[in-house]
């Protein structure tokens, strides 16, 4: 199994090569590793488990998150972290740990807020403000591909309230952007 953020960094690059999806996934790395923190979990494992989730969309979106198994056991990684990876399908027929609950909470999420800066003049999340998101999750034409339930859903699974959520994924991610890690691909921009 691939042990450091660099490691973890690589086997991504190496099955993903859209640039939209990379950021994605650093996105959802960094609200994991920010929630791992918040929750005196292990930063790291979670970190890797955000990284990876989208491990196989780019070759297999219509099967997505099934062929994560084969790619990342290729990599030597195991049963428990890669069944962390295929707990974000929404069809998921078990019973979520925390880890599982928080990474379908952030991944779509982390995507609308990012979403919601670029439409900023200043396209940053500096000020974004927790308002501002939730006036567009109200807006069904804008980021349309994100399903406002999933978001308010996730939230619940997690026993967070949604606009404690949201304001937490928006710090983490404006802090996590200035990290020397995030400016190989930089989030926003």
């Amino acid at each position: 199994m691939q042990t450091t953020r660099q490691e973890v960094w690589q086997v991504l690059k190496q099955h993903v090569s859209s640039e939209v999806l990379l950021k994605h996934c650093l996105a959802v790395e960094i609200a994991m590793r920010a929630y791992a923190a918040k929750f005196g979990e292990d930063v790291g494992y979670w970190g890797a488990v955000g990284l990876l989730h989208d491990v196989d969309f780019d070759k297999f979106p219509d099967d997505h998150p099934y062929h994560a198994r084969e790619i990342l056991t290729s990599h030597g990684y195991d049963e428990q972290f890669i069944l962390d990876v295929e707990s974000h399908a929404r069809e998921w027929p078990k019973e979520r740990t925390l880890l599982q609950k928080t990474l379908l909470a952030v991944d779509e999420l982390t995507g609308f807020i990012i979403a919601c800066a670029l439409v900023r003049p200043d396209k940053s999340l500096d000020n974004l403000e927790v308002k501002s998101v939730v006036k567009k999750m109200k807006d069904k034409a804008f980021a349309r591909a994100v399903n406002r339930e999933t978001l308010i859903s996730g939230a619940a699974e997690m026993g967070v309230d949604l606009n404690e959520h949201i304001g937490f994924i928006i710090r983490a991610l404006a802090t996590a952007v200035q990290a020397p890690e995030y400016q190989e691909l930089p989030l926003i921009g």
